[in-house]
C-alpha cells in the first residue's frame, strides 16, 4: 500500500467580518474538538491551548452570531460540558464545505505554482 503524496501547497481559509472578527481554521478545529470530547478543556488540551485562550475563542464565536456557536454547562452531578448548537454544527460543516470548494476551484492553479517553484523551497529543510 503506498500513501499518496501530501500537497505542498494549501490553501487556508480565513473570513474576516468587519471590525477585528475572523473565523478561521483554528476556530474550526477548536470545534471539532469540542464535538468530540464534550469538553472546552479537553478541546483546548487536544490543541496545546490553555482553557482560558479557548474558552475566549469561543466566546468571539459565540459573540459573532444571532445564535450561540457552543452552549457549556456547569457542574453538577456528571460535571460540566459544552456541546456545538445545531447552528454550530451547521457553521462547522459549512466551513469545511467552502475549504473544500476553495481547494476545488484553485486545484489548477496550485498544481501550476508548484511545477514553478524552486525545487529547493519545494523539500522541507532537514537540518
Amino acid at each position: 500500500m503506498t500513501d499518496a503524496p501530501q500537497p505542498s501547497l494549501k490553501p487556508i481559509l480565513r473570513i474576516s467580518f468587519s471590525g477585528q472578527d475572523r473565523l478561521g481554521r483554528g476556530k474550526m478545529e477548536l470545534l471539532e474538538h469540542i464535538q468530540k470530547t464534550g469538553s472546552i478543556s479537553a478541546a483546548g488540551r487536544a490543541m496545546d491551548m490553555s482553557y482560558r485562550r479557548a474558552w475566549m475563542l469561543i466566546s468571539e464565536l459565540n459573540h459573532m452570531f444571532r445564535e450561540p456557536v457552543v452552549e457549556s454547562q456547569r457542574g453538577g452531578q456528571k460535571g460540566g460540558g459544552a456541546a456545538l448548537t445545531p447552528f454550530g454544527e451547521e457553521l462547522l460543516r459549512r466551513f469545511r464545505s467552502m475549504e473544500t470548494m476553495l481547494r476545488t476551484a484553485i486545484a489548477d492553479d496550485l498544481d501550476w505554482l508548484e511545477a514553478n517553484r524552486s525545487a529547493a523551497k519545494a523539500l522541507p529543510d532537514k537540518a
